[in-house]
């Protein structure tokens, strides 16, 4: 607060304050937050609750056929079940309301029996097809209740999420037939397979756009006709029984890789993004970076960049990190100056980086790491040193545009203090550290996520109860004891963390703010399923152009011309997969974006020479940077409404800001030191002197990009200098004989000249 009474940013419309924010429309699926009214919105959102726990209980790999006393735990829930009805009946029998707790039974019910069948643990193929038919159902309900103009309308999508669920009951119910006759297609199954397709097109049109659906049913069409074009791009030809097989049963189409990984990974780290946001970490993240950068030169954009880093960490999702954060640092950096379409763009630029941002990084991440088969650690530690290097060229950025335009930073008085937010909330980091710890052990993302979720759903409603504990003695005993039931996890595994949890929800129920907490949870599953919806239907669509490339081997044509320039240029190759990646990504997600380019375009590098990680990293890094490039630019447009400027103007700044960072994945391919990957033949105190010398040059080269873009270093630039400044990143970025030496000395002329200049400027002045 910068008094008792004036907060440091408010909502604004068109630059004039307003008490009340205006509710934007989430722009990865455009609709508005909650599930609607009417009885309709509260069954959606139980559903939505139900479709996070079911993927939770899969994801746990919870054993629902574990015996007690000669009791299954599939037993004692459907005797709750059972008794929760009855209840339910008798509460209605006597007049009270009972339609809520009816509601919130039936889709809890429905998963109980879906996970009963196989005890617990679900085939992959299985979970895969539910997994789909529980986003279509939400997704459907979502149409109905946001985008249905008419009663028509919402019957319609109503019907369109119960077809898109039975697709999924379907593989349930059959699953050891389908087995049995694999490759076998019957007429349901036709029907069936075709239903599949047509639902997912339709969602994912309504909710993300043609573009995808466009390119995938392309991708469709040339399966089935693909025989009739002329060579090379001709195949030998498919019949529609031979295409829907393998499009919609097995795991080749829409139940490729990228739903599989969907239906685990992604999902349980959505989930726990959403549980730690409740928790209260955004505004951790944010006390943080105004304690300790409000008060520098343009303090205000730096806090934007350092905190959308710090989201970066648990939210592998740009877009919701530009709303969530957005609303807080777009209207302070306007207040103290800054321009609304270059607040904008710092947002856009610094928010995108989270995809990139280890340890959750974004949803690519985990895609890429089951694709290319490399534990998810190893993904990270490519990517964290050209995470820090993007988010040092946008705090670099505003830094100079700070200066160019004598914006200063916040008074002192007003800011937070880092140390004290520390320590109010420094426990909401241990789920986080947990994570690291895990996933640099050597654990599965899968079991990393599970304890890192867990953790904070016990640290939420544990700090609950705590809250009611008086004498601080006590109060430690009760954490330890906590603390150390939780250790018995690693002993006996994960029936104790659902004990545990399941304990401290009927101890909230019964104390002073505890049933608050558990809505709370409530509200971060169903939360969480809803996020899940645009990635999860993008994985889904983009499995039909997996499922072609398999089918037919495309890719081979597309790669073969590559091939050909990459065998004269690698520089050109490079360019040319940069353009494709940029191109895509204006209109589809990063997700299938990177899915279509690191199908056609990975491999053909990886015949050039470049590592494997490093060419899957170019292709994710230039996915990203596609949500920042006009004309499309989703970042940039889901923080013009919170600007009040053009998407277009914030989407030419983010640009800007990001200019710096689209040197990074080129400087990797040619020396891979820069992604912390093994250079042959260097090794030990070689390779440690090499990489710092990569990762010296490479900041060297942002910051001349940084200060060609802005036109400001220690002073305002001449034309002449912004062209040196340029033409030296050059240099550095070009891995040719001599070039580091002509870079490094332009870069030594420029500084030394800039300096004098500014020296004799202060003089005259």
């Amino acid at each position: 607060m910068t008094s008792e009474n004036k907060p440091l940013a408010v909502p604004d419309v068109a630059g004039v304050p307003t008490s009340k924010p205006e509710v934007l429309v989430d722009p990865e699926h455009g609709l508005p937050p909650g599930f609607g009214p009417g009885w309709q919105g509260r069954l959606l959102f139980w559903i939505a609750v139900a479709f996070s726990l079911f993927q939770i209980a899969t994801a746990f790999n919870v054993p629902l056929d574990h015996r007690f006393a000669g009791v299954t735990i599939i037993d004692l829930l459907r005797v709750t079940m059972a008794l929760w009805l009855g209840w339910i009946v008798l509460r209605k029998l006597q007049g009270q309301p009972a339609g809520e707790m009816l509601l919130a039974w039936l889709p809890l019910v429905v998963v109980v029996e879906l996970l009963a069948r196989f005890g617990g643990s679900i085939p992959n193929q299985i979970l895969r097809a539910l997994h789909v038919g529980f986003l279509g159902l939400v997704a459907g309900g979502l149409l109905a209740q946001h985008k249905s103009e008419t009663r028509i309308k919402a019957i319609a999508a109503w019907a369109l999420a119960g077809i898109g669920f039975a697709v999924g009951l379907y593989h349930w119910f059959l699953y050891e037939e389908l087995v049995a006759r694999a490759g076998e297609v019957t007429p349901s199954d036709l029907v069936v397979g075709i239903t599949a397709i047509a639902v997912l097109f339709i969602i994912c049109w309504r909710f993300m756009g043609p573009a995808l659906p466009i390119v995938s049913g392309l991708f469709l069409a040339y399966c089935l006709l693909g025989n009739y074009l002329p060579a090379p791009l001709n195949h030998r030809g498919y019949s529609l029984d031979q295409v829907i097989e393998h499009m919609s049963f097995g795991t080749e189409g829409i139940y490729a890789t990228p739903t599989g990984v969907s239906a685990t990974f992604i999902f349980l780290f959505i989930l726990f993004g959403s549980f730690l946001e409740r928790a209260g970490m955004i505004q951790l993240f944010t006390d943080i970076a105004m304690g300790l950068f409000g008060s520098a030169r343009g303090g205000p954009a730096k806090v934007a960049v350092f905190s959308s880093a710090m989201m970066g960490t648990i939210s592998g999702s740009g877009v919701a990190n530009v709303v969530s954060t957005g609303q807080f640092t777009i209207p302070l950096m306007k207040r103290f100056g800054y321009r609304a379409a270059f607040a904008g763009g710092v947002e856009a630029t610094a928010s995108m980086g989270g995809q990139i941002m280890p340890p959750v990084m974004g949803a690519v991440a985990f895609i890429m790491a089951e694709t290319i088969d490399v534990p998810y650690a190893d993904v990270v530690q490519a990517a964290i040193v050209p995470a820090i290097l993007y988010y040092c060229a946008a705090f670099l950025a505003v830094h100079l545009e700070a200066g160019k335009r004598g914006l200063v930073g916040l008074p002192r008085s007003e800011l937070p203090s880092a140390g004290k937010a520390l320590s109010a909330k420094w426990h909401l980091i241990l789920p986080l550290a947990v994570l690291v710890y895990l996933l640099f052990s050597g654990y599965t993302p899968l079991f990393s996520g599970s304890v890192g979720l867990a953790l904070t759903v016990i640290l939420i409603l544990g700090g609950s109860l705590a809250l009611g504990i008086g004498q601080i003695a006590v109060r430690v005993l009760f954490w330890v004891g906590l603390g150390l039931l939780c250790a018995f996890f690693f002993w006996y595994g994960i029936l104790v963390v659902v004990g545990i949890v399941v304990a401290l929800i009927l101890a909230n129920l019964f104390t002073k703010g505890g049933a608050e907490t558990v809505a709370a949870c409530r509200e971060a599953l169903a939360d969480g399923a809803r996020q899940a919806i645009p990635v999860g239907i993008a994985c889904a669509v983009v499995g039909i152009v997996i499922g072609t490339m398999t089918l037919t081997g495309v890719g081979t044509v597309f790669g073969n011309a590559v091939v050909a320039v990459g065998e004269k240029s690698l520089f050109l190759a490079l360019v040319l997969t940069m353009i494709v990646s940029l191109i895509l990504g204006m209109g589809i997600p990063t997700i299938p974006n990177y899915i279509i380019t690191s199908s056609i375009a990975a491999p053909i590098l990886l015949k050039l020479g470049v590592p494997l990680i490093v060419s899957h990293m170019f292709v994710f890094y230039f996915g990203i940077m596609a949500d920042l490039t006009p004309p499309v630019a989703l970042a940039a447009f889901a923080a013009a409404p919170i600007a009040k400027e053009s998407g277009f103007k914030i989407a030419g700044q983010a640009v800007k800001i990001a200019m710096a960072g689209f040197v990074i994945p080129f400087m990797a391919v040619y020396d891979p030191a820069l992604m912390l990957q093994p250079v042959q033949g260097v090794t030990g105190a070689a390779y440690a002197l090499g990489a710092a010398y990569i990762i010296g040059k490479t900041l060297l080269a942002i910051c001349l990009w940084g200060a060609a873009t802005i036109g400001f270093l220690k002073r305002d630039m001449a034309l002449w200098e912004r062209a040196l400044a340029a033409v030296a990143a050059g240099f550095l970025v070009l891995a040719l004989p001599a070039t580091d030496e002509i870079g490094f000395a332009l870069a030594a002329l420029l500084i030394g000249l800039h300096l004098w200049r500014a020296k004799a400027a202060t003089q005259a002045a």
